[in-house]
């Protein structure tokens, strides 16, 4: 395959290659602040802050971290949820040179400690509610030196700020503050002596830790540039020519994901566009949301979506607003955007779900449906400057089109490598005989002759049964289109014979209660459309489904469960 002639080429009007600029991601955003000073950068709970006031508070946290001591190359991890304080302190980490470690609140405390000591940070920041676990590992966090604790109250109007306090704010147990323990304004306290903390980076530097279990499973540190993100920041604009500065993005998914950090922020703010910071997303909430803001933009995985077509209070819901809808993170079964697409046309929309695909080794998305032309199973076409070919499955041997293979790309949000993981990194990493550097993702895909891309599984979660292999999207998908189903796991479960066979945990509709004829039903319709072999040998319900925190069915939980059933 000739990778200097991109198949995109001919799929309408996104351009084949783009111009990146040079610089950092704090200097992106610095630009549009100029170029839209009249613009809002976010609104966070009704405050909505310009794009000016937004570079103010970012100049001032940059001057708090080097009156600190924070120097460039240096780790300070963020541990908040989308509040306004995350963004501030995110660019200012980079404005400083630092590189900005990105976990979530809700993270056990075990698993802090491991980020904090994995990035060797040297500084924190969390939000009060959370800090107490930070306060149990803090003797086992021998590299930081710096705690600083923020509040929700921190970024709101003063009257909303006190109707806070007086209300969920009372349930917030209050931090004894010490030198190494610092309030928000304390922090902000530090920088007033310091002129300019700014330190010259280039593009190719690196930016950002996000945390990914990669092809092996195991939680790695990813190590990404400046460059990564604002050529993801280009890219999504030019893979959305609707997009116009001023428009808004609902930014549910969470800054330590790349998703929700790389799209719903970094690739608004690079672009003029407004996020709404969401802190805590219930399905609840979510109509009074879209009711509330009207966003132009949204993106998240298939539960979010699959959790707006439960809730109450849509049927008059107004969707009209809507230029794109993005679902990425895992797959979004056919089923499910049939019944959203339906959903979103009904209340006025005009468009359809747009499946996305990326890794966190790439920031997030790097392929995308287009806008005019769908394709059922299928993940789209490459970004701008973006590369795919799907290759036989422990080689770097490129398989003909239609054949099924390991996924590869290779682009500009490329990472820089794994922290601490060099042999991981030049396992998934590999410069090819073409000369370009491709990441390997663990994922099965094939390709059509036209450039569409098809995701089918990752490698790991193939349950291979008497010597079949099956893959679990593939039944899901099958359970789904059944009128009892909501929602479906597939999993391999140990068996002395086959090795392993297949089982099946179903969420059902409301209204369906679970019972034997129930359970036969589901069952006598797959097998009309299962083979033998991949039959699942029994199917249990539950009323939930264990769900990641970015929202994915966590099939890992379930796969762990039956091993102790085993054991």
């Amino acid at each position: 395959m000739d990778v200097k002639t991109p198949w995109y080429a001919k799929m309408g009007p996104v351009p084949c290659h783009l111009d990146y600029p040079e610089g950092t991601m704090v200097e992106a955003v610095e630009r549009i602040a100029q170029k839209y000073p009249n613009l809002p950068a976010y609104d966070f709970l009704g405050n909505t802050v310009s794009y000016p006031d937004l570079v103010s508070d970012i100049h001032k946290a940059a001057c708090a971290l080097r009156a600190l001591g924070v120097d460039e190359g240096d780790r300070v991890t963020i541990c908040l949820p989308n509040m306004p304080q995350a963004i501030t302190m995110f660019y200012a980490v980079n404005m400083v040179g630092a590189i900005a470690n990105m976990i979530h609140p809700l993270s056990a405390e075990g698993e802090i400690e491991f980020y904090l000591n994995d990035s060797e940070s040297v500084a924190a920041i969390t939000v009060d509610m959370f800090y107490q676990k930070f306060i149990n590992i803090r003797r086992n966090t021998p590299k930081l030196k710096t705690m600083i604790v923020c509040s929700i109250a921190d970024g709101l109007k003063p009257l909303k700020a006190i109707g806070y306090k007086l209300t969920k704010g009372r349930k917030v147990p209050r931090f004894e503050r010490d030198g190494s323990w610092l309030s928000w304004k304390q922090f902000l306290s530090k920088g007033v002596s310091v002129v300019d903390a700014r330190v010259e980076r280039t593009a190719e530097q690196p930016a950002v830790v996000l945390y990914s279990g990669g092809t092996t499973g195991v939680t790695k540190g990813i190590l990404l540039s400046n460059l990564n993100f604002n050529a993801l920041g280009m890219q999504i604009t030019a893979t959305n020519p609707m997009f116009a500065p001023g428009d808004k993005m609902l930014a549910i998914m969470p800054m330590f994901h790349g998703f929700g950090l790389g799209v719903s922020i970094h690739s608004m703010l690079v672009n003029g566009g407004q996020c709404i910071l969401v802190p805590q997303f219930t399905p609840k909430t979510y109509a009074d949301l879209l009711r509330q803001h009207r966003p132009n933009f949204i993106a998240g995985v298939p539960t979010l979506y699959e959790a707006l077509l439960r809730v109450d209070g849509v049927d008059s819901l107004d969707l009209s607003c809507l230029k794109g809808v993005f679902s990425g993170g895992d797959t979004l079964p056919v089923e499910l955007k049939k019944r959203f697409d339906a959903f979103l046309h009904a209340h006025g929309a005009t468009i359809s779900v747009r499946e996305g695909y990326g890794t966190t080794e790439c920031v997030t998305a790097s392929c995308l449906t287009p806008i005019d032309e769908f394709r059922e199973g299928s993940i789209g076409i490459p970004f701008p400057d973006t590369y795919y070919k799907i290759v036989k499955v422990g080689t770097e041997e490129e398989v003909p089109y239609g054949e099924e293979g390991e996924i590869c790309l290779s682009g500009p949000t490329v990472m820089l490598g794994y922290v601490n993981h060099p042999e991981e990194t030049a396992n998934t990493l590999r410069t090819h005989a073409d000369g370009l550097k491709w990441v390997h993702t663990g994922d099965l895909g094939m390709m059509d002759q036209d450039g569409f891309v098809y995701f089918r599984q990752r490698i790991k979660r193939m349950i291979i049964t008497s010597g079949y292999n099956v893959y679990p999207s593939q039944i899901e998908n099958i359970l789904d289109q059944h009128e009892y189903v909501h929602m479906s796991c597939v999993i391999g479960v140990k068996d002395p014979y086959k090795m392993q066979k297949v089982k099946a945990f179903v969420m059902l509709k409301p209204g369906i209660e679970p019972s034997d004829q129930v359970k036969k039903d589901i069952l006598d319709y797959c097998r009309k459309k299962v083979a033998k072999y991949a039959m699942p040998y029994d199917i249990e319900f539950r009323a939930e489904l264990p769900k990641t925190l970015v929202g994915k069915v966590a099939y890992r939980v379930l796969e762990e469960e039956e091993q102790k059933k085993t054991a």
